[in-house]
């Protein structure tokens, strides 16, 4: 997207609708302070299990933005949301038990906390259609794909490190290219596709078609 999250956040309001979105940590001092001053007032807990994981997820959620450096600038910002997963992962007889990982999303909503936790996981199943820095409108219809959720989850998009541009774009055609070629060579399971694909050069030159 063009624009920069906080220009979104002002069209989005402008066109009369609201917004919830990631914030990432290049905004500085907001961001920051975000961080240092979230105080939650209502959290909710949840468990998902498959495909070999457990996840344990908190939700919590604030409404004092007035510490907040610069919060004005976000157009009609009324909720910071915190999300807390902890992952373990069933590698053969060996439970992994990763780092816990912490996410923080704004809004111009005002909802239970409930509401905000259900959005949000619909928000990591649905096909990322925005740059990874920008933000979505809460009334975007979910596509039928959960592209973003096997970005993350399989790809580890939102754990990687690269921030300067243009290698973001460029690691995200990437990903993209390579979900595309395993799903046109037939396959359902993406994390099985990328394991095969990395295990020897037969199947990389059948998924771009060399001899």
């Amino acid at each position: 997207m063009p624009s920069t999250p906080k220009k979104t956040c002002q069209q989005i309001i402008d066109s009369g609708n609201h917004y919830l979105g990631a914030l990432k940590g290049n905004h500085g001092n907001f961001f920051k302070a975000l961080k240092l001053n979230f105080q939650s007032e209502a959290h909710v807990h949840s468990v998902e299990t498959g495909h070999g994981r457990v996840e344990r997820r908190t939700v919590s959620l604030c409404h004092d933005i007035a510490s907040l450096p610069d919060a004005d600038q976000w157009a009609g910002l009324k909720t910071i949301i915190k999300v807390t997963s902890y992952r373990h992962v069933l590698k053969g007889q060996f439970l992994l038990i990763k780092e816990p990982a912490v996410r923080y999303y704004i809004s111009s909503l005002e909802e239970s906390v409930e509401s905000f936790a259900r959005r949000i996981r619909e928000y990591w199943h649905v096909e990322k259609r925005c740059d990874p820095a920008s933000l979505c409108g809460a009334r975007e219809r979910a596509p039928r794909h959960k592209v973003h959720h096997v970005r993350d989850v399989t790809q580890g998009e939102d754990t990687s490190r690269i921030r300067v541009q243009p290698l973001p774009n460029n690691f995200a055609l990437a990903r993209n290219l390579s979900l595309n070629l395993y799903r046109d060579y037939g396959f359902d399971n993406m994390a099985q596709a990328q394991r095969k694909a990395g295990q020897g050069l037969e199947l990389l030159k059948s998924l771009f078609r060399m001899k």
